[in-house]
Order: structure tokens, then C-alpha cells, then sequence
């Protein structure tokens, strides 16, 4: 079995992006990614997550992480799947969200042709960890991450998309999430 896409060491830090089923454009609303941060957050405290770096875009997620006493393979795995009950819960009783029967659609369809799910895939399965063995991969990461917001248009400046750590990095202010510093 290869092991290119695969977590080693949880010591060290990866960079791992991981993506909704189908590419779906989930995380447009703040509700929806606010559970992702409150995930995230859990993470951290309960089950030693050290968050280095993240970002949340609209169909994706990008987080530099490492844990020095859990495997990041089981932390991500309760990430995902506490955050698709979740987030499937918030679709169902959002009043706002008038995009509901398209979104359950998708993710049900998701969970249906996937033999590794019953009814239900929010996430895509992988998660292509990257482990950054050296200062330049993981300031080569760490640039990819903060300006994916402006390469997709949301932002002219990394710091101001609140949904990301960037503005730790590059103002010295606390985001909405404690962060490791990589450097």
C-alpha cells in the first residue's frame, strides 16, 4: 500500500486539504463554518490538536496540523465525522437555507455510490496529507494556504478572510482559533 498520501509521524506537521463531496459550495454561510471552527476548537482541547495554520473556503479546507501524543489520521477522522452530523443537522433546520433539498440531495447521492457510507457523505475521503520536513515546504504551505482566499477572489488582502489564520501570522492577531506557531 502506498503511503505517499498518508499520516507518519503526528509529531510532525502536515498540511492536509480536504474537500465536501462533489465540490459543493457548503461553506458560504458563517453557520456552517462556525461548526468547522467549533470542531476544530474541540480538537484542540480535547484531543491535543496542535492547529498550526487553517483556512476554510468555500468547498474546502486547508490545516497545517501535528499532535504529539494522537494520530492525526483519528483526529481527522472525528473531525469529518462530527462535522457531517453536524453540518447535515444545521442544513436540515437553517430557515435560511434555501438551497436544503439540493444540498441533501447531493450528499445523500454522495452516500449512496459509496460503498464505504450508508446515506450520507459530506466529506470527500481523502485528505492527501503532506508532511513539511523542512522550513521551505512549510513556508511553501503556509503562502498556499493564506492566499487561496485572494486567488479565489473573496479578499484583496489574506488577513482580512477571518476564516483563516493568516492574520495571526501576518498582523501578530489572535484569529478565531489558537494557533502553534510553525515559526
Amino acid at each position: 500500500m502506498s503511503r505517499k498520501y498518508k499520516f507518519g509521524d503526528s509529531q510532525k506537521p502536515y498540511f492536509v486539504s480536504f474537500a465536501t463531496a462533489g465540490w459543493v459550495d457548503l461553506f458560504t454561510r458563517n453557520i456552517y463554518r462556525d461548526i468547522l471552527v467549533d470542531s476544530l476548537r474541540y480538537c484542540q482541547e480535547e484531543k491535543d490538536l496542535d492547529l498550526h495554520a487553517w483556512c476554510i473556503m468555500s468547498n474546502h479546507v486547508h490545516l497545517i496540523i501535528s499532535s504529539a501524543t494522537k494520530d492525526l489520521a483519528d483526529i481527522m477522522r472525528d473531525i469529518k465525522g462530527f462535522t457531517s452530523k453536524q453540518l447535515r443537522k444545521a442544513i436540515i433546520e437553517n430557515p435560511q437555507e434555501s438551497r436544503r433539498e439540493w444540498l441533501l440531495n447531493i450528499f445523500e447521492f454522495a452516500g449512496r455510490t459509496n460503498s464505504n457510507n450508508k446515506e450520507w457523505q459530506l466529506w470527500q475521503q481523502d485528505n492527501h496529507p503532506i508532511e513539511l520536513y523542512d522550513a521551505v515546504v512549510a513556508s511553501q504551505k503556509l503562502a498556499y494556504l493564506y492566499n487561496n482566499p485572494v486567488e479565489a477572489g473573496f479578499t484583496d488582502i489574506a488577513s482580512a478572510w477571518i476564516y483563516s489564520s493568516a492574520r495571526d501570522y501576518e498582523e501578530n492577531r489572535q484569529g478565531l482559533l489558537p494557533l502553534v506557531y510553525l515559526f
